[in-house]
């Protein structure tokens, strides 16, 4: 397991990475930069679809087409958290050495947007309030790594969780295969 653990993590963490700091990059260099939610999320969804993949492949080559929900799922999550931590550490080093100003940057990306969707003065206000109190709080690593933790591993594991119920099974391809020709 721990080898496509590893494949199927890596790809995905290298996937992963390469799109947020593509993203990061637009908005850090673009100030007209637009970003679409939806957008970035089917993104990841996609991106975190290699986890089906993984157990699929991990259950038919390793157990003969037998896998529980339970290993199914372990796998999975495991996977998510490979890729996810891969994401984090990459983000902690892009952070702190490239991009330190990020945040001088984002808020007023954050703020152009809301406008754009038609936020309200006093919901601008809010918001403004807001970005202030994330950019304190983005102070702290610890921090940091949590909240870069949430932007990916939850959408891995809901992703992990439907793979799972999918590819659960509790009988091998040979024995379906031999009802079939009796």
């Amino acid at each position: 397991m721990k080898k496509y653990v590893l494949i199927y993590g890596l790809i995905m963490g290298t996937i992963l990475c390469v799109n947020a700091l593509y993203q990061v990059n637009l908005c850090y260099t673009n100030p007209d930069f637009q970003s679409n939610d939806v957008l970035g999320y089917t993104a990841l969804i996609v991106i975190f679809s290699l986890i089906f993949f993984g157990i699929r492949n991990y259950r038919n080559k390793q157990l003969d087409g037998v896998i529980t929900f339970g290993k199914a799922f372990k796998m999975g999550a495991i996977i998510a958290f490979t890729s996810a931590t891969m994401y984090v550490v990459v983000w902690l080093f892009y952070y702190y050495l490239v991009v330190p100003d990020f945040l001088d940057h984002y808020i007023p990306h954050v703020l152009k947007e809301a406008s754009r969707n038609g936020a309200t003065q006093a919901e601008l206000a809010q918001k403004t309030t807001e970005m202030k109190q994330f950019e304190e709080m983005y102070q702290n690593p610890a921090f940091v790594v949590l909240t870069t933790y949430a932007e990916v591993l939850p959408i891995g594991l809901v992703v992990a969780f439907i793979s799972s119920l999918i590819l659960k099974s509790k009988s091998g391809r040979s024995e379906a295969s031999a009802n079939n020709f009796a």
